[in-house]
């Protein structure tokens, strides 16, 4: 038995039966959810608390990360939907028209994420517009952090079911 085999057989290199997968899966939406719109929530947090320092640096960041959002979608966005939707489309097929569960797996990672983004831009043009300073400001960072979180539930879901359903399948084929 060679060393290669060893290791298939040792570490499970399925993606939904794998422990690193789902580790993967909770740090991307914990992250997700913790910058909204590249600022910490924390701070976000402290500076609805206190205000001070904390108000000007959130205002900044705010400011920063809505700048570079929309300099991205506006430079590149074209490139980048077209990218996305071809990286997209082709892991659903090969996942689930070809059956290949590292792709399902990048699917069902990839596709919320997509979501995410596609609502930070939202959230980015509507800060643009409206200027929010303050009170408006952290409310309209917590509804878009509220809809991330959202997206994010729904992802676990949908993945644990269908990862359940890939383990429990392959388990009663054997294979």
């Amino acid at each position: 038995m060679d060393l290669r085999q060893t290791i298939f057989e040792v570490i499970d290199m399925r993606s939904f039966s794998n422990l690193w997968f789902w580790i993967a899966l909770a740090v991307m939406w914990s992250t997700a959810s913790h910058w909204v719109l590249g600022v910490p929530w924390d701070l976000i947090t402290r500076a609805r608390r206190k205000g001070g320092p904390a108000e000007r640096d959130v205002a900044l960041l705010v400011q920063v990360y809505v700048n570079r959002i929309l300099h991205v979608a506006e430079v590149s966005g074209l490139v980048m939907t077209v990218l996305i939707c071809f990286v997209l489309t082709a892991l659903a097929i090969l996942g689930f028209a070809y059956g290949v569960e590292f792709a399902q797996a990048m699917f069902l990672l990839a596709f919320p994420m997509t979501v995410v983004w596609i609502l930070s831009l939202r959230s980015a043009r509507i800060i643009r517009r409206d200027e929010p300073e303050g009170a408006a400001l952290y409310r309209r960072l917590q509804m878009h952090r509220m809809t991330v979180q959202l997206v994010g539930v729904a992802s676990i879901f949908v993945t644990t079911m269908w990862g359940m359903f890939q383990n429990f399948s392959i388990g009663v084929l054997g294979g």
